[in-house]
């Protein structure tokens, strides 16, 4: 009865931190969803996203018995840069027009980029989960399913919305990836 209870509540753990997790491929989805994005296009960047979201925390577990202090912060750190120089991008892009290549989501090295962007901040939570006794398989499987259903939300949303918005959807995802990265770093 109470290794029961102990489990439970381990899942309900795991299960509030998947979302947590999710939150940013989220707030990322509604930024590039903004933008304008094709049906088919959701469903890779969202499966891009699902699968780092099982694999960063996976090396962090792997890794978290040896260098927790360290990683942890630093890898906050890049979330929060790449997030800023990101949306920093978008802004400037949508600013001037044809002028600046913005970055294509739907290139590989897009969408590696914006799925390490979202993800990385999953590697530092499985060094933390490393030193505890966790289930790995479905703590991997919980922040995989979170991240890719949260980005396909939030790419759902922004598509909508982004719409109505017309040309300024960019700029307005910018500004919400570029927040992001300012809340990582402070």
């Amino acid at each position: 009865m109470v290794e029961a209870g102990m489990h439970a509540g381990q899942l309900l753990t795991l299960l509030i931190i998947a979302v947590a997790l999710g939150m940013d491929a989220f707030s990322l989805g509604v930024g590039i969803g903004l933008k304008g994005i094709r049906l088919m296009d959701i469903a890779k960047l969202s499966a891009i996203i699902a699968l780092f979201h099982m694999v960063m925390p996976l090396m962090g577990i792997f890794t978290g018995k040896y260098v927790s202090t360290l990683l942890g912060g630093v890898a906050t750190t890049a979330a929060g840069a790449l997030l800023l120089l990101l949306g920093g991008h978008m802004i400037y892009s949508s600013l001037r027009g044809d002028a600046v290549e913005s970055i294509d989501y739907r290139s590989s090295w897009g969408m590696l980029l914006f799925a390490l962007g979202v993800s990385i901040d999953s590697f530092s939570v499985g060094i933390s989960l490393g030193m505890f006794d966790t289930d790995m398989l479905l703590t991997v499987l919980l922040f995989g399913v979170a991240g890719g259903l949260m980005s396909v939300f939030g790419l759902l949303l922004g598509r909508k919305v982004g719409t109505s918005l017309g040309g300024y959807g960019e700029a307005c995802g910018g500004v919400i990836l570029f927040t992001f990265g300012l809340l990582f770093l402070f």
